[in-house]
């Protein structure tokens, strides 16, 4: 097949460009053709494909002309439109894959792809089609206000805190909106059965929505040797529940990884200095690695609902435990006592029990090897190539 895929970004930014790259690649190593449809960006990953890629715009842009550009391409843009038809005639795809693509790209080109006949897929990265701000997160805790009616982003101002950004994103999820862009898409995949909940919840068709968990493109390794630490890996920031885990990891007697960076990390770094936390900032996949292949445990802490996190994949992979917070797509990824615990968002003892639990339950390197397994199993690319086939096979006329 050939098969175009698109995401807002095309470097390795965060989740959604890791899905991409994975997917890319392996439909490549399975013989099928790919082209790439993004916006053009000084960090991409160079491509042939690049010529057919509409200018980046700056919403954080000092100009006037700079931010009325930026805005635009919420709703319509003619370059994108050009660009993207340009793509279409020359590679003549058979599938549509979609991914990240609100703002810089927006939904036009699965209007315009299926205007023209091609049957499109959309891969779901967070929750922007049910929720104008992303995150389903109000004030620290989750929030559903938008599911049905999408006033609530600027009566609350979620967007940045601002009111303008907010009612940019009011009128962009009002011109976008569900009835419009579910006659564009044969098929939303989503990585997780939470999510797809929430899609329902929201007026979204079940039968519209496959459930395909992220996979890990590589085997990994797994350590059976391991050091007395624990880790987290992700972003700084208030939603992703750090502050939880370091208050309990000021009652712990074992050795914490802080892995990333962010808005918090500074503060956290000042306020929590403790000689038993080590704030190693941002690192690179093959300094990151050896680190959580060795730890006792990888903690994900979020308070928001986290989708379906590479982090908790890639930990199971190399035979890593998981204390994660009960919340979001995370359970659907812990067997409790098998790989790892769940424990309350937001409860700093019950993540303390839970990480003791941890160090004492898997201490023999027969248990490692075995989450190791099972995770390589379930997570594997074979597995989730058969199903995005199936996925693709279905819709195609």
């Amino acid at each position: 097949m050939k098969i175009l895929l698109s995401n807002k970004f095309y470097y390795h930014r965060g989740g959604d460009c890791t899905a991409l790259f994975a997917i890319e690649r392996l439909l490549q190593e399975a013989g099928h053709e790919t082209s790439i449809f993004s916006v053009r960006h000084p960090q991409n990953v160079p491509s042939i494909w690049n010529p057919y890629f509409p200018s980046h715009v700056d919403f954080f842009s000092s100009g006037l002309a700079g931010k009325f550009s930026a805005f635009a391409r919420l709703f319509h843009s003619p370059e994108v439109s050009r660009q993207f038809n340009r793509l279409i005639t020359d590679f003549k795809p058979d599938v549509v894959h979609l991914h990240n693509i609100h703002s810089y790209i927006s939904p036009l080109v699965a209007q315009i792809a299926h205007k023209r006949g091609l049957p499109v897929v959309w891969t779901l990265h967070d929750y922007k089609l049910i929720c104008p701000s992303y995150s389903c997160l109000r004030d620290g805790q989750p929030c559903e206000a938008c599911f049905r009616h999408k006033f609530p982003v600027v009566r609350y101002k979620c967007m940045k805190n601002s009111l303008l950004a907010s009612l940019l994103a009011y009128l962009e999820a009002c011109f976008w909106h569900r009835r419009k862009v579910s006659s564009f898409v044969d098929a939303f995949i989503s990585p997780s059965a939470f999510l797809k909940s929430k899609m329902v919840q929201a007026g979204f068709k079940s039968d519209q929505i496959e459930v395909l968990p992220n996979f890990m493109p590589e085997r990994l390794t797994a350590s059976v040797e391991k050091e007395d630490y624990y880790c987290y890996v992700g972003r700084l920031s208030a939603e992703k529940g750090v502050e939880t885990l370091l208050d309990a990891a000021k009652e712990l007697p074992y050795k914490l990884k802080i892995i990333g960076g962010g808005p918090q990390l500074d503060a956290y770094r000042y306020i929590y200095a403790n000689d038993r936390i080590e704030f190693c900032g941002q690192i690179t996949p093959e300094a990151l690695y050896p680190i959580v292949r060795k730890a006792r445990a990888l903690v994900l802490p979020s308070i928001c609902y986290d989708n379906n996190p590479f982090s908790v994949i890639e930990a199971l992979c190399m035979g890593t435990p998981v204390v994660g917070s009960r919340i979001g797509g995370i359970p659907e990824l812990i067997e409790e006592g098998q790989n790892g615990f769940l424990f309350e968002a937001g409860d700093a003892r019950d993540l303390t029990e839970k990480l003791n639990a941890c160090f004492h339950l898997f201490t023999h390197p027969d248990n490692f090897q075995t989450i190791s397994e099972a995770a390589q199993q379930k997570f594997g690319a074979e597995s989730f190539y058969g199903k995005l086939m199936e996925v693709y096979k279905r819709i195609i006329k």
